[in-house]
């Protein structure tokens, strides 16, 4: 069996090397990409099994990157899990109706994204 890929989409270098080194330790294979156009490309050419997104980035947000994730062939598979500041209950609903699988608040820790992938599947 192929190895579980999980994209970690977010502006801050600093929060994809946490979030990176806590996938890993779920054993995924992880890329990254700065923003939403930067991963919108990589999904293009091979989608992963899990999107880690933040919400406020430059060039491409999280929300318009998600909805054209969901657009494109097999863009329906991967889990998405919005990962964000973003604590407004209409933020996160708005979030879950363009797509997302699950709402992940920062800061977060292993545990919290643990479980989290556990809830939509991923582990």
């Amino acid at each position: 069996m192929d190895a579980r890929t999980c994209l970690i989409v977010d502006d801050s270098r600093i929060i994809r090397k946490v979030a990176r080194r806590i996938v890993e330790g779920l054993g995924f294979e992880v890329d990254e990409a700065a923003d939403g156009s930067e991963a919108l490309a990589w999904c293009a050419s091979a989608l992963p099994d899990v999107v880690l997104l933040d919400w406020n980035m430059p060039v491409m947000d999280g929300l318009t990157f998600l909805r054209r994730l969901r657009a494109l062939p097999g863009g329906d598979r991967p889990k998405v899990l919005f990962c964000s500041v973003e604590a407004a209950p209409d933020r996160i609903a708005e979030a879950l109706a363009a797509g997302a699988d699950d709402y992940v608040m920062k800061p977060f820790d292993g545990e919290i994204l643990h479980s989290k992938f556990a809830e939509v599947g991923a582990v």
